[in-house]
């Protein structure tokens, strides 16, 4: 005979013991991405439930900033008229700066 036809002892078993490590390995892999799905389900809810805490956060922040607007114009018109009081005195204490040095030079004390 040869040796084709003829199958050697042993063999199947060690079909077998490749059928079963082939599918322990399979079922390796499912649980640890079984594992690593769980761990990113988990922290997605946790993340969910942080954007919820945000999201109402925000919606407060949105209703504290919404009078802004008309409360700084306000502010600013209060500014403007402020700034020109401040550049009036300004040019006065520039015309008193010059009398000073005027005099000093002349040698005028006052």
């Amino acid at each position: 005979m040869s040796s084709k036809g003829r199958s050697r002892p042993g063999r199947g078993v060690i079909e077998m013991l490749l059928v079963y490590l082939t599918i322990a390995a399979i079922m390796i892999v499912v649980l640890v991405l079984v594992v690593y799905l769980v761990g990113i389900a988990y922290y997605l809810r946790k993340a969910d439930g942080h954007l919820v805490k945000l999201v109402g956060g925000l919606q407060a922040i949105q209703g504290h900033a919404r009078p802004l607007p008309d409360d700084l114009a306000t502010i600013n018109g209060a500014l403007v008229a402020l700034r020109d009081l401040l550049k009036g005195t300004d040019r006065h204490l520039a015309g008193a700066d010059q009398v000073f040095a005027r005099e000093a030079r002349d040698g005028n004390v006052l």
